[in-house]
């Protein structure tokens, strides 16, 4: 369990213009607003939180992975006006293999920024030094062309493409896998 291993209490970590903090109750209308808005969900392949109860239920079952050692799931907020911006996980958390996958989503208008690049390059950093991974993953809709520039962008690789593996609202979807290994992670 990372909780048991590396820490008796959720990190908080900051960046030149943001902070990571727990996610929390409190953030349940700005997590519904994230994954209400059509330009987020259009590659997220999961259902949108229609109410403040599904966000409130999301925020639950985090922090509950995190109780249970899973993962960690950090609200991303912008430190000059202390605003609720978006999320970052890791989770999948497999500690007998030193490996992780993340997760992410930012407010539309905060996109273009260099947000999601300066929360990569931070919590990335994090996860090799301190959760102690050799490597983490992304999985990506190969459609989200976005997704996939940020993740070269700090050094992830493409690994794979698999058809038709992953179900969702009446379909099945292709995925595309990236990992980074920590000899390939700049620290800069």
């Amino acid at each position: 369990m990372i909780n048991d291993i590396y820490f008796q209490k959720f990190p908080q970590l900051e960046s030149e213009r943001l902070i990571f903090r727990e996610i929390m109750m409190s953030d349940a209308s700005d997590i519904q607003n994230i994954r209400t808005d059509k330009n987020v969900m259009k590659y997220m392949d999961s259902n949108p939180h229609s109410t403040l109860q599904d966000s409130k239920s999301f925020i639950s079952k985090n922090i509950e992975t995190y109780t249970k050692g899973n993962g960690l799931f950090w609200a991303i907020i912008e430190k000059s006006t202390n605003t609720f911006i978006g999320d970052f996980a890791y989770w999948k958390i497999l500690i007998e293999n030193h490996r992780a996958e993340i997760g992410y989503t930012l407010k539309p208008q905060f996109w273009g920024k260099g947000f999601m690049k300066e929360t990569m390059v931070e919590l990335i950093k994090f996860g090799f030094t301190h959760l102690n991974l050799h490597s983490i993953e992304a999985n990506v809709n190969p459609e989200n062309e976005s997704s996939k520039k940020l993740l070269y962008r700090v050094g992830f690789r493409k690994e794979g493409y698999f058809k038709e593996n992953y179900y969702f609202d009446g379909k099945y979807l292709d995925s595309e896998i990236f990992s980074l290994l920590e000899v390939d992670f700049k620290y800069s």
